[in-house]
């Protein structure tokens, strides 16, 4: 049986889409067999995994609407042991309401989740920003989740939110495990991502806290505009080490 995994956040811009496509990336790599969801509207991951066309693939959101079945809308990649589910034409709309609605009320999502999970797929689900219908119903769904902080100033506020809403999620799924938080865009010199990082090791109990930061790097931000995910890209830059390293650490939970 396989698990279900959310990386969500409160806010965007903190490193979410580019940890859930290098972690899906390192486990696929390592021989897990992994299954990398978009649910979130904007369809980033399409970005990160080097699905650019003149054409929005059909995704998520077609399945939702009936217009796509499943097994017609999974996506393989350079990685034999990672498929990518895309957000699918929603990515396309201005307004996001419908497909809020879908994910929310449909079993679809639900279905697709039971399914993958019965055939032996990790699953990692790219959330939208904040704490909305999709991703609260994500939470319904997985049995793991983890946070992206961003080493910048007000990143404690948005986290604050976020374990609160992950707690109010595990009280109605008690299979729902924090696995912890993640550092993301540490600025090595640089003194104030140094002191947010230091200042959260300090006031964060260490079991919420991931054994490993991502580093912010130029390597990582060529590897997202080449549509790679930087583990391929560059796999002996610091920051596909440390999604390798987070790979390696969360592989044996996630069974």
């Amino acid at each position: 049986m396989g698990a279900i995994l959310a990386v969500v956040s409160q806010k965007g811009g903190v490193g979410k889409t580019t940890t859930a496509i290098n972690l899906a990336s390192a486990l696929a790599r390592g021989g897990r067999k992994t299954l990398l969801v978009d649910v979130d509207p904007q369809g980033a991951v399409r970005h990160g995994v080097g699905l650019m066309g003149t054409e929005q693939p059909a995704g998520l959101s077609d399945v939702l609407a009936g217009t796509h079945e499943l097994q017609d809308v999974v996506l393989g990649t350079p990685l034999p042991w990672l498929r990518v589910l895309l957000a699918g034409s929603v990515s396309d709309d201005v307004e996001h309401s419908t497909y809020s609605r879908q994910v929310a009320e449909s079993p679809k999502l639900g279905e697709l989740f039971d399914r993958a999970r019965a055939r032996g797929y990790l699953v990692i689900v790219d959330t939208p920003p904040g704490l909305g219908a999709v991703t609260r119903r994500v939470l319904a769904h997985s049995q793991h989740v983890i946070v992206p902080l961003q080493c910048e100033p007000l990143a404690l506020q948005t986290t604050t939110q976020i374990l609160r809403a992950v707690r109010q999620a595990a009280a109605t799924n008690p299979a729902l495990v924090l696995d912890g938080i993640l550092l993301t865009m540490l600025e090595a010199g640089n003194a104030v991502s140094e002191r947010v990082a230091a200042y959260v090791r300090e006031q964060l109990p260490p079991e919420l806290l991931l054994d490993v930061a991502i580093p912010r790097t130029m390597s990582s931000i060529d590897a997202f505009a080449a549509g790679q995910p930087v583990v391929l890209h560059s796999p002996n830059d610091p920051a596909a080490l440390a999604y390798l390293r987070l790979a390696e650490l969360l592989e044996p939970r996630l069974r």
